[in-house]
Parts: structure tokens; sequence; C-alpha cells
């Protein structure tokens, strides 16, 4: 692996273009364009404010620049250096923004949910939706680009709408059995939209693009239910993880359930393998220590060294034993991702911080558990293969494929924490994100 050198970032706002040729980052209120692949930088753009959140076009021709604090949106061409767009929202403020599919509107939603307002940077017309809901994803797109849901609440009752994003037309309005609906995601066939309720409410259903409903899924109906939910890139699997430390899977033909994957916090299957990551401090022979110490030696002297080790079971894993009588208890399967070829699920149980399960979906067998030293800030499957990576808010990186484990530490000075990465369309490159840096690991040709 070969890692570009240190840059300054604001906000983890650093994104790869859809087109993978240009990488755009900020700094406070500077929006900084580079190449992708030699990190020149290709444009540099001033907002009027401290930007809080970025978003590319899906055509890679436009970026979108977000500052919340000031209602406004400025969008910057990267084709047309002369051109820029400035929206207002003024009084009515702004909470979240966002492009639609076609890279040619913008959704902004005001203070309150009180509307969302459907920009045109061709025509210059607007449109507006009524009732949003404030939830946690509450705008949904189908990966084709023809239809938004929206989620919506009138007179104290749940709604879905859905629209054709070509005229913004409404195509179906519907109320949902929810009691307070929390989120909705189309399939990537674009054929049916999940809606799920609030945690208190153990509560899936499976709508069809005109509105019927297909199934409803409850596992149980006391303790707390649905804290996250990923679609299979086929579509044939629906994979819901809960505060019970499980996840369910969901079948497209019938929509039962067809496994329950739990996470235990004692590995004993001889079938799993587990790595868990030691730490280990570098030795040095007698022959190399000098005073004063070289700053070589000095940096080598307090690093220490990370690497794999393979585990026999039984393994216990490192468990925290929730706090129940607190808001949001650090319990269950708080994130879940598929690899793009369908072979894999990744989860991690939030009461198990420190470890990733992977789970072999042709077989639903756990197939390894990767323990490591911190708690996981963020996985990333590969979009071209089955690889996955890892970070843990350390300055390392980690990267599981079915051929095995490493890990990699970025070189350089200072502590370069890494708390959320990306990878590039490619598979070749990633972008690792700290808090105040960024940089971008390319991955040689081999290992691709």
């Amino acid at each position: 692996m070969n890692f570009s050198e240190l840059f300054k970032l604001s906000g983890l706002l650093g994104r790869f273009s859809p087109d993978g040729k240009c990488l755009a980052s900020c700094v406070q209120h500077r929006l900084v364009v580079r190449d992708a692949s030699s990190l020149q930088i290709l444009h540099l753009y001033s907002c009027m404010d401290q930007i809080q959140y970025i978003e590319w076009s899906s055509d890679s021709q436009f970026i979108l620049c977000a500052m919340y604090k000031r209602g406004i949106v400025q969008v910057w061409s990267l084709e047309q250096s002369e051109w820029y767009c400035k929206i207002d929202e003024g009084s009515a403020g702004l909470v979240a923004s966002c492009w639609s599919p076609d890279g040619r509107h913008i959704l902004n939603t005001t203070e309150f949910h009180l509307r969302i307002t459907v920009w045109s940077l061709c025509t210059k017309s607007v449109s507006y939706i009524k009732y949003p809901k404030a939830c946690q994803q509450g705008v949904a797109f189908t990966k084709d680009g023809r239809y938004m849901a929206v989620a919506e609440r009138r007179d104290c009752k749940d709604f879905i709408s859905i629209f054709v994003c070509r005229n913004w037309q409404l195509l179906r309005h519907f109320d949902t059995e929810t009691q307070d609906l929390f989120g909705i995601e189309w399939a990537p066939n674009g054929c049916v939209l999940a809606a799920w309720d609030t945690c208190l409410e153990y509560k899936v259903l499976l709508y069809s693009l005109d509105g019927r409903l297909l199934s409803s899924y409850r596992a149980y109906e006391w303790p707390l239910g649905i804290k996250s939910i990923a679609w299979s890139p086929s579509s044939q699997f629906l994979a819901i993880g809960s505060f019970d430390e499980k996840v369910r899977i969901l079948n497209h033909v019938t929509w039962k359930k067809i496994t329950e994957l739990e996470h235990p916090a004692v590995i004993t299957s001889k079938k799993t393998i587990v790595y868990k990551e030691v730490e280990k401090s570098p030795t040095l022979g007698t022959e190399r220590l000098s005073f004063p110490p070289t700053r070589a030696l000095a940096s080598s002297l307090f690093s220490t060294q990370s690497k794999y080790d393979i585990c026999q079971v039984p393994v216990s894993l490192h468990y925290i034993k929730p706090v129940a009588d607190k808001a949001n208890p650090k319990v269950g399967v708080g994130m879940l991702a598929f690899s793009a070829d369908n072979s894999f699920l990744a989860t991690k149980n939030d009461n198990i911080p420190n470890a990733v399960w992977i789970w072999d979906i042709r077989k639903l067998k756990l197939a390894v558990v990767l323990e490591q030293l911190y708690t996981i800030q963020c996985f990333q499957w590969d979009p071209c293969q089955p690889r996955l990576a890892v970070c843990t808010g350390s300055s390392r990186v980690y990267l599981w494929s079915p051929a095995g484990c490493v890990v990699v530490k970025v070189p350089g000075e200072g502590d370069f924490q890494i708390v959320s990465l990306s990878w590039h369309s490619s598979g070749d490159s990633m972008l690792l994100l700290s808090k105040d840096h960024f940089c971008v690991c390319y991955l040689e040709r081999e290992e691709v």
C-alpha cells in the first residue's frame, strides 16, 4: 500500500466524485477539489460560511455545499468555473439538503420539517412537498432515480408519498400501519419499499410501488425493537438488526424469516475463524541505541505495532454490560453491510464494541470474527470485490478478505486517528478521514 501526505479537513467532509475522477474536501468555509489520482488542486471555492455538508451531483459536474446555520446552499460547477448558484431559505431555515438523482434539482428540508423545497437548476422553478416527517431516514430514492418516497406525518398519523422524479408529480399516497415511522428504504431493484417503526415497536412493513402492503414482519412484541436495516445488493434479502443482539434475514419471495444470526460473547464453533488484534512494542538491539537518540529511533521507541493472531476456540470477546436505565443504550446490532457480490454480511453488536462479525450468506453461518483493540468506528465493503475495510479511531486501517487479514499503519509523524473511511468506485484506493486531516490509501495492483 502507498499513502498520500496528510491534508487538512474539517467536519469529516471528504468525498470522491461518483465518476471517481475528483476528490472534494472542506476546510472551514473553503471547498477544495483535487484530482483523485494525483491529488493536485483543480478548483478552490470560497463559501459564505463554514460548510456543514457537501454532496456531489450524480454526474459529478456540480457540488452542493450546505451551511445550515445560515439557511444557505451554494452550488459550484466544475465545467463552468464562472457559474454558481446560491439558494437562501430565509426565515424558514434549513436542516437538510440533497441532490435529486438527475443532478439538476436540489431538495431542501426547512426547520421543524415544515416542508421540502425542490429547486430546479435548469428552469429555476420551485416545488413544495408538505408535512415531511422528522425521522432518521425520511426521503428515499430508487436506485434508477425514477421514484422518490417521502415519509409524512399528518394529523398524528404516518403516511408515505411516492413521487415521479421526472416531473415531481404525486404517484401514490397511502397511510402506514406504524405508531411512529422511523425510516424508509427502497430495495436496490426499486420494486419494494421497506418502512420500519420506532424502536419501541418491532414492525417492518413492505410496500410495492403502487402502495400495496406486501407483508409485515414482527419478531417480538414488548422489548426494544429495530436498530438497523440493510438490503442485499441483489434485493433478495433484507437484514434487520435488533436491540436483542440478533440479525434476522427475510427472503424476497415470502418475506418470511429464513435465519436468525446471534452475537454471543463467547465464540465456540470450530468452523469460525477468530482474528484477534495484538499490540507489541518493537524490540531494539543495544547496538542500535544511541544518545541522544536519532529522530527515527525515538519515534520507533515509543511506537507500537499490531498484528492479527488466529485464536483457538472457545474465545471470549470483550463484552460491555448495557446500562438499561439510560436513553439510547449501547446494545444491539447497530451496523450492517452486505458485500457487493452478496456473499457476506458484516455486522457490529454495540455491546461487543470491538468486534466485527462476518457471515457467509451462502451458508448462513458465521465465517469470521475480527476482534480489535479499540471500538469499531466504521467499516465498508470494497465496491468491486468481497473485501472489508475497518477503522477503530487509531492510525491503522484493517483489511479482511477470504484470503486473510492485514493491519496497515498510516506512516508519518503525529497522531492520525482514522474515524471514517470510504472506497473509491474502482476499489483501488480509499479515503481515510480523521477529525482534522485526511489522506488517500492506494492499493497496489497485486493487492487489488
